[in-house]
């Protein structure tokens, strides 16, 4: 499977009740979010009349199917909320959020920032929260975009002299012989002083507020069941670990699901807040941002 083929489905059915409730979900084929979804994807976590199917596909097809109302439940880049904000609502859980880390600027060649802001930069996708970052950073930058697991190869081969990275290819790029110019997490933490939030998760307001919640409550229980039984989580999100052995993806995994994927705490919050605002104040998104969590 390539991240940027036909979405792929898995269904984890619950039981054969007649009267089970489907609910779709759609996340990326990354090992952070197979681990994250691994409870619920396998049937390790069992929620009682509901029934959970899931569609695998890249975070910018999914920001762009959001704003369609496509799934149920839905990774997003947290800059494409404010576009999909009135038919959707963020869940409490299930969040990427980047503590002095996130989203690099990469090249074959050590750049000075400044020399970086004059290139023209492959980009995983416009509604991704790596694009708005970097805007932010540099608002004036020339972009191209590029689906997100072909930047890293097409730098190398000169096709674009930087390449904005996200997802494994922030522990890989060495091997390919990159230099990391900007860190925009570690950026982002010294102009805020607060995390990086990258992605999370929404969910359709059509359901209802109940059953928000009581999905909400699955998707805890399913990060939770990956957190407290590690091994055997990070086997299955292995066979997801674009370019990366055993270790370096229980790496990456830790970076992006631990105790701010159960909860992105006070900070957390207010950060994806200040990102959106600050975004919005500079132009780049064209609606104010209505931050609603449920729960």
């Amino acid at each position: 499977m390539t991240p940027t083929s036909t979405p792929d489905k898995m269904t984890a059915p619950v039981s054969g009740d007649s009267m089970t409730r489907e609910i779709s979900v759609a996340h990326s084929p990354d090992s952070d979010d197979a681990f994250m979804f691994y409870g619920l994807a396998t049937n390790k976590v069992r929620v009682p009349g509901l029934r959970f199917t899931h569609t695998l596909c890249d975070i910018e097809t999914l920001n762009r199917k959001a704003q369609e109302g496509v799934y149920d439940v839905t990774a997003i880049s947290f800059h494409a909320y404010p576009y999909i904000q009135e038919h959707y609502a963020l869940m409490p859980s299930g969040g990427s959020v980047g503590d002095g880390y996130g989203p690099m600027i990469v090249a074959p060649r050590a750049f000075s920032q400044s020399e970086i802001k004059k290139k023209r930069i492959a980009v995983p996708g416009k509604l991704t929260t790596a694009y708005l970052a970097l805007k932010l950073f540099a608002p004036s930058i020339e972009v191209e975009v590029v689906p997100f697991d072909q930047i890293i190869p097409q730098v190398v081969e000169g096709k674009y002299e930087a390449g904005l990275i996200i997802h494994e290819g922030q522990l890989s790029y060495t091997k390919a012989g990159l230099h990391r110019i900007v860190d925009l997490g570690r950026w982002w933490q010294k102009v805020t002083g607060l995390p990086l939030p990258l992605g999370g998760n929404a969910i359709r307001r059509a359901l209802g507020h109940d059953l928000m919640l009581h999905v909400g409550t699955a998707l805890r229980n399913s990060i939770q069941y990956a957190l407290d039984h590690r091994e055997e989580a990070l086997a299955y999100a292995m066979q997801f670990a674009r370019d990366l052995d055993s270790q370096l993806a229980d790496k990456f995994v830790g970076m992006y699901v631990n105790e701010r994927t159960l909860d992105y705490g006070p900070d957390g919050r207010e950060a994806v807040r200040r990102l959106l605002d600050m975004g919005h104040k500079a132009g780049i998104i064209p609606m104010a941002a209505n931050v609603e969590f449920v729960g």
